[in-house]
This record gives structure tokens, C-alpha cells and sequence, in this order.
């Protein structure tokens, strides 16, 4: 039997339990419920706590329960028996009673109480979502005390496994449905006029539009093809689609082709292939040298009415008259000379290459892009799509109002950097007849430590700094998607920016961790291993022959499938993990199960040679500190050869400001190489795979090994929006840069070859590494360590090097020494 489920957008709480219990129902059963969400409070006149109503049947016999919490017990009552256990509807009331707690005292008590029993299971009830976990999930949705903890990442409050969990959840099918659902009601109810609260999780996206008639609105993203799109142009794009979908209009992808020099037809390609990457594809596909000859006649006809006036002035005199407001000698000749001068320059003859034509609008305006701006210039290179048909072409600021007005563009939005030459753009419309256009600004979006000019990311290219446009460093769409961005993420990440008109400098962790977000519950696990001074281990009382066995690629994502896992009494792990470990240790062998270290062999200078444990795999793995990953070999199943990369920002300055030479604020070390040895399973990944290192992180698949000049698999790492991967490499802050480059939790001091390590100093000391980067940590930590008035790491000798009370003076032993101790004398 049909059923509706009526919500309240702005209900006290907002019924996201009925919602999500509702949309979990239609996944084993489609169409069971028709989810609609009223805006207001509640769902019935004079009812506030009517915030849901779910109606049964036909409407001859209707049967409607108002109320959030009958409309969600009537949804688990009609789920049956054979899908809610009597624990899953314990936990369904637990949610709605004490998860939707006023307060959040009273919230605080459920949370630690769901932590508690989240604490090794991946779902409330069961072995997979159920409608305990959508009644918990609509609840802390809800939630107003939760929210705001989550948002803010104060997340101690929480619990770190509700955290975990909710965050699985969240990403289900289910719970977007509801959140989607939700948004794309509060957009309807805006764009018929509305006002209220904004879509869920989104920036701002009221730019004032003027004289909007739903399905009239047109806009139009005009790309330069002289490069590839930039995470900046992504914004431009996605907003302009953004507008015309919410008022059921047009998008015009054009390409701004007036610049021969620098266009080539693969930069078209590449950015229409970028777009379509990011969900963007235009109603219509235009080029401005379409127009030429229509915006040429234009430019005729203006010079006819004395608007415009061809100038053979040389570009230093040119820029020098502009910026003290002094008119051209050639402003005031006739009309007859400026069209002979233009025509020479359409012929492209000697004179006429010395001449450009320039808009006649002000000498001395106070701003100075409304000074007779150049229209037209001569350039002999041929174009891309016309050929050697024109030698003069238009400038951007002239082409575009026009085609805008001719192609039926009812909206322009520009980013901010134009704002100065929105009075120029407005200025063509009379003077030409044409029909006006509305514009509208934006800011545009500039990040810490990164250039978004293709002028200087043109730079980097042709000095060889970069491996190209799509290098992992680039802000481009190509070297971000490289480097591991979803495209989902970065769309997200744009909507929640909204287009509001203030500039901003942009941190990038928030849209790595939005990335992180979508990829943990889809990223298959896998085990890597550092190349250097890997350890052999021998564990006795494993099988005597190697064998190999399915495990979960994803322990909390099934659908992942298996991988194929060898177990084998000989083992490698990482020498940092093997300098850890004391004899009589129990640790845990991650996928396998508990040991004990029974020896462990040292080389004369402290770096671990052999590691012997004792399998014991009736050891509680939650009792152990240490968990190791670990490879093993097999006849027929090796471990693969791969590299990490690491990457650091192309330059040391947050941002660059005018005269800043970019030479000067170059990183010196960018890149960082990593050997190791992955399972076999990473073998048969394709390029482009996302998956995580297990203790390691995120990484994605660059180039798999028959592509490679090496042989071996490249894994880039990608960031995971922490403090520690988001830091600068190069600066003194080697303590964020080596567990960026790590990664690990349990061995994390000796990882970085610390001497401080809880007694293990010396062995510490002897065993530590040369850094996998090619800068000098070794240099780089010795001077933070000075810079901290910290001793020398030769100059320690247990924890802390303690000087003599009365001075460095040698002093035999006492003749009288004790069995177990040696004292020396203070004076």
C-alpha cells in the first residue's frame, strides 16, 4: 500500500529520523514511500509539533499519523519483522528518545553510551545498515548540540567511534537522499521567491539576479583556450550552470578564441574534456570566431559614428598618456583616415601592424579602464579555427558584450578581477544598439601558496619546474583530479562557497578532507612497506608452507570484494616498526592476528637485522599497542616494486603581492621519493585507482608498472586535509613534514628517528634513517633542534644529557663498587 511522508523543513527538530527511516524503506522496497518536505514548521495548521505526517492508502481510505514520532514507528512497524530484530527497534526508540535529547547534557550520556557499544562494530544492529542506523543517523542530523561539535571538529565530546560511524553513514545512499531531498526543496521554495535558510551545508548563492523569468535565463562560461581550467575557472563554470539550472534556462559554453598566439586547438579539447569530467556540458558550444566578421562590422560602424579611432601611438607612450589622462595626437582624426588606418590593419600591411583601433569613451575618466580602451590589434599568427582569414582581432573586452547580447546571454557573471571594467562592458550597449546584458560579480577563489595566473603556471612549464599542465603540484583540474581529487569533492566544495562577492584566501585542507570524506568508505585497503632496511621476520608456530587467502579489501565495505593475502612463517616489516619492538612484546600482525617477540638481531650500528616472534592468535588484538603491517611471499604471489610521492607546494609565500618575484619564492624541494614493496593485489590496479595504505594513507594509482620508466607501480599521496599533510615541507616544521611523509601512529617517534623515545635512545640514535626526501632532513632537524636549545643528538646519552654538578672533571671509579652499581664521587 502506497504512502506519503510529509516533513516540515524547518520543524523543532527537523524530522530527519521519519525522513531517513522513510528512504531506507524505499531501498528494499522502491516507491514505498513518496518523501515530500513542506516548508514552515509544521505540516498542519496549529500543530508545532506536527513536523511529519506520513499518510496511508488511497484517499477514499486515508489512513495519516501526524506527529514525527508515529509516522517513524508506523515505518519500522511496516518494515516487519524479518527486517527490524527486536535489538534494531530498541535502538530505533533509543534514537528518537535519547539521541533527540534537548539538551546536550542528556545528549552527551547517549553519545558515550553509542560510542561505548560502537566500539567494534561497524553498524548500531547487525552486520550491515539497518533501520537502527537511520533512526540514529536522522537523529544526530538533527541534532543541533552534534552538529555544531562536528562542524567545528570538537569531536572529544562526540566520541571518536560515533564519529566514525556517522561519517559511514552518511555517505550511504539512503542518508544523501535525505540530504539532497531537503536541498533541493529549500532551492525550489528559493527560486519561486522565497526566503529561509540556505541549502544544506552550501555558501551564499543570492547575487541579487535581476529580471528573472524562470525558463528565459541565460548565461554562458567563456574560456580562454590558452590552457587548461584551473580550480578557479571551475568555479566560474559550475556557478554559471549552478543559475541555469535553478531557473530552468541556458548555458553557453564559449570559447573565447581572439588571441592566436597563445591558442591551440588541444587546449579545446582539454578543457572540454575537463568540463564534461566535472558535469558541465553546455546547451550550446559557441567561439567568438564564430563573430568575426560581425564584430568587425561593428567596429566599423563605430568608427563611422566617431567612437572609435585607429592608433599608431607605441605602446610606452600609449601606457604613459593613459595613466596621466592625456589624449592621443590621433584622437581627433577624421573618420575617413580611421577607416583607411583600419583597413591597412585588416591587410596586416607594415603601417598597419604599427596601428591598434581604440574605443573612443574618456581620456581622463577616473578609472582608468574607461581611457579609450584598445578595441582591435594587428596579429599575423594564424588562428587555430580560421586560419590566415583575418590578421586583426578583437579584444576580449570588445567581443564580449557583443556576443553576449547577440547569443541571448540575459546574465553575465565575472568574477571580481573584471568589477573595474564593468562600466566598459555597459558602455558598447548604447553605443551599439545592442540589448543589454545584466552582470553580476563573484569572487573568485585564491588558495594558500598557489598561483591561479596561466601566465605564471605558463612560467613554470616552460622552466621545466612542473611536468606539465597536469603535474600533481598545478592547481589545475587535471593536476588536482591527478593528485586524488573526486570530482564530486571539488563540486561540493565550490557549492558550499557559494558566490558571494567577498575575496578570500583559501586554506586547503577543507577540500582535501571533504575528498577524504567520499573516498575512505570506497577506498580498498592495501599494504605497503618502505624499502629501506626492510626487516625479516621468522614467525614460529606458523604453517611451514605459504598460503594464501581471501581477506576484505574494506572490513566496513563488502561490496569491495576480497584480495588475495599470503601467510607465511617469514615475514618483512618496517625497520621503523622492527626499532620499536622489545623482546617479550605482544603485538598484533594486522589481518592475521596476535605474537610475541621472541629476539630481535642487531647490526654493530643498531639498525634491526631479524625479528623472531612467537605466533599467538589466542591473544586479544585489543589489548595490544602496536598493530604491524606486513608482507609475505608466496611461489606464484610476490610483492611489487612502487614508489610513494609526496608533494609540497610549488612556492614558500602564502601569497605572492605585486613585485614578488616568483624566482625568489620558489620551494627548493617539491617532490619526495619513497621506495617500497606493495601486496601483489596493487599490481593489478588501474591507473587512477584510489586506495589506502594501510597506517600509511590515502594514494592513488599514477602509473601502473608497465608504464612506468622504472618498472614499478607510482602511488600519489593524497592529501587528507590534517594539519600534518597540509603543512609546508621545506620550513623548520620538520615535526608536521616527517609525519606527513610517514604516516604511522604507533612507532610514530622512532618513524622520525627521534632519541627522546621513551628510553630507547640509544638504539634509537644508531638505528635512525637517512630521510627518503631529497632535502636534508638530517640538516633540517639538527637546526630545530638548536633553534629549541635541545642538545645534540650525538651528545645524548639516555634521555637527557646531564652535565656534572662541579664541572668536566675526570675522577677515577671508587675502589669500593658494588656488585650492581658503579657511583661515581660529586667532589
Amino acid at each position: 500500500m502506497a504512502a506519503t511522508l510529509v516533513l516540515a523543513q524547518k520543524g523543532s527538530p527537523v524530522p530527519f529520523v521519519a525522513a531517513a527511516l522513510a528512504e531506507y524503506a524505499n531501498e528494499s522496497a522502491p516507491g514505498s514511500y513518496a518523501v515530500e518536505w513542506r516548508e514552515g514548521g509544521s505540516v498542519q495548521a496549529g500543530s508545532k509539533a506536527a513536523s511529519a505526517a506520513l499518510a496511508i492508502g488511497d484517499n477514499a481510505e486515508e489512513e495519516e499519523l501526524v506527529g514525527e514520532a508515529a509516522a517513524a514507528e508506523e515505518i519500522v512497524r511496516r518494515l516487519g519483522t524479518a527486517a527490524v530484530s527486536d535489538a534494531c527497534a530498541r535502538w530505533e526508540r533509543f534514537a528518537r528518545e535519547r539521541l533527540g535529547a534537548g539538551s546536550f547534557k542528556e545528549l552527551e550520556a547517549a553519545l558515550a553510551e553509542l560510542d561505548q557499544h560502537l566500539a567494534m562494530r561497524s553498524f548500531v544492529s547487525g552486520y550491515a545498515a539497518s533501520a537502527a542506523d537511520a533512526a540514529a543517523w536522522g537523529a544526530l542530523r538533527a541534532s543541533a548540540g552534534f552538529q555544531r561539535n562536528l562542524k567545528t571538529s570538537k569531536t572529544d565530546a562526540l566520541g571518536g567511534h560515533v564519529v566514525r560511524w556517522y561519517a559511514h553513514v552518511d555517505s550511504l545512499p539512503f542518508a544523501r537522499r535525505v540530504a539532497g531531498g531537503l536541498a533541493q526543496a529549500q532551492q525550489r521554495r528559493k527560486a519561486g521567491g522565497g526566503g529561509g535558510e540556505k541549502a544544506a551545508d552550501q555558501g551564499s548563492f543570492d547575487l541579487g539576479l535581476e529580471g528573472v523569468e524562470d525558463g528565459k535565463v541565460v548565461t554562458r562560461f567563456p574560456p580562454e583556450p590558452s590552457g587548461y581550467l584551473h580550480i578557479g575557472h571551475a568555479k566560474a563554470a559550475l556557478l554559471n550552470q549552478y543559475f541555469a539550472q535553478l531557473y530552468h534556462g541556458t548555458m553557453i559554453v564559449r570559447f573565447d578564441d581572439t588571441n592566436p598566439t597563445k591558442e591551440k586547438g588541444e587546449f579545446e579539447d582539454a578543457i572540454t574534456e575537463d568540463l564534461r569530467l566535472l558535469g558541465i556540458v553546455g546547451d550550446r558550444v559557441t567561439h567568438t570566431s564564430d563573430y568575426f566578421q560581425t564584430i568587425y562590422d561593428y567596429a566599423v560602424a563605430m568608427i563611422r559614428k566617431g567612437l572609435a579611432y585607429a592608433d599608431d601611438t607605441d605602446q610606452l607612450t600609449m601606457r604613459d598618456e593613459r595613466g596621466k589622462g592625456v589624449a592621443s595626437r590621433c584622437r581627433d582624426l577624421s573618420v575617413e583616415a580611421n577607416l583607411e588606418r583600419f583597413d591597412e590593419m585588416r591587410r596586416g600591411t607594415p603601417f598597419g601592424q604599427t596601428c591598434c583601433l581604440r574605443a573612443k569613451m574618456s581620456v581622463d575618466n577616473p578609472n582608468k579602464a574607461m581611457r579609450d580602451p584598445v578595441i582591435y590589434r594587428c596579429n599575423l599568427a594564424p588562428h587555430h579555427r580560421t586560419g590566415d582569414a583575418w590578421k586583426i582581432y578583437p579584444t576580449y573586452d570588445f567581443c564580449c558584450p557583443i556576443v553576449d547580447s547577440l547569443e541571448g546571454v540575459t546574465h553575465a557573471l565575472r568574477s571580481m578581477e573584471y568589477r573595474d571594467r564593468n562600466p566598459q562592458y555597459e558602455w558598447f550597449f548604447p553605443a551599439l544598439g545592442l540589448r543589454p546584458v545584466a552582470i553580476k560579480d563573484f569572487s573568485r577563489m585564491n588558495f594558500v601558496y598557489t598561483l591561479l595566473s596561466k601566465r605564471k603556471l605558463q612560467w613554470f612549464v616552460d622552466e621545466g619546474l612542473v611536468s606539465g599542465w597536469d603535474d600533481p603540484r598545478f592547481p589545475t583540474v587535471r593536476g588536482i583530479r591527478r593528485r586524488g581529487m573526486t570530482v564530486e569533492a571539488l563540486r561540493q566544495y565550490v557549492l558550499m562557497q557559494g558566490a558571494s562577492q567577498k575575496n578570500m584566501l583559501l586554506e586547503w585542507d577543507k577540500i582535501w578532507a571533504a575528498n577524504k570524506k567520499l573516498i575512505d568508505p570506497v577506498a580498498p585497503r592495501h599494504t605497503a612497506l618502505r624499502k629501506r632496511a626492510l626487516v625479516p621476520v621468522t614467525v614460529t608456530g606458523a604453517p611451514s608452507a605459504a598460503y594464501v587467502a581471501d581477506v576484505p579489501r574494506h572490513k566496513k565495505n563488502a561490496a569491495l570484494g576480497s584480495k588475495q593475502t599470503v601467510f607465511s612463517a617469514q615475514l618483512f616489516v618496517d625497520q621503523a616498526d622492527a626499532a620499536a619492538l622489545a623482546v617479550a612484546e605482544e603485538v598484533t600482525l594486522m589481518d592475521w592476528g596476535n605474537a610475541v617477540v621472541s629476539a630481535i638481531e642487531r647490526a654493530s650500528d643498531g639498525v634491526v637485522t631479524g625479528v623472531t616472534m612467537a605466533l599467538h592468535l589466542q591473544g586479544d588484538v585489543r589489548a595490544t599497542k602496536k598493530k604491524l603491517t606486513w608482507l609475505a611471499q608466496h611461489p606464484q604471489i610476490h610483492p611489487v616494486e612502487a614508489v610513494m610521492l609526496d608533494y609540497d607546494y610549488l612556492i614558500t609565500k602564502k601569497k605572492l603581492e605585486d613585485g614578488d618575484d616568483i624566482a625568489d619564492a620558489l620551494t627548493p624541494t617539491t617532490e619526495f621519493v619513497e621506495p617500497a614493496i606493495v601486496d601483489a593485489n596493487v599490481g593489478a590496479l588501474p591507473a587512477g585507482s584510489i586506495i589506502q595504505l594501510e597506517r600509511i594513507g590515502y594514494f592513488i594509482v599514477d602509473r601502473v608498472a608497465a608504464d612506468s620508466e622504472l618498472g614499478v607501480v607510482s602511488l600519489i599521496r593524497i592529501p587528507d586535509g590534517k594539519a600534518a599533510t597540509m603543512a609546508s615541507k621545506h620550513r623548520g616544521d620538520s615535526a608536521a613534514a616527517s609525519k606527513a611523509l610517514d604516516g604511522k601512529k604507533e612507532s610514530k617517534p622512532l618513524a622520525k628517528g627521534s632519541p627522546w623515545d621513551k628510553g630507547n635512545a640509544s638504539k634509537a640514535k644508531k638505528a635512525q634513517l637517512p630521510s627518503a626526501s631529497p632535502a636534508p632532513a638530517a640538516a633540517a632537524s639538527a637546526a630545530a633542534d638548536s633553534a629549541l636549545g635541545l642538545p645534540r643528538h650525538d651528545a645524548v646519552t639516555s634521555m637527557y644529557r646531564t652535565p656534572h654538578m662541579h664541572g668536566e672533571v675526570a675522577l677515577p671509579p671508587s675502589s669500593d663498587v658494588t656488585a650492581m652499581y658503579q657511583t661515581k664521587k660529586y667532589y
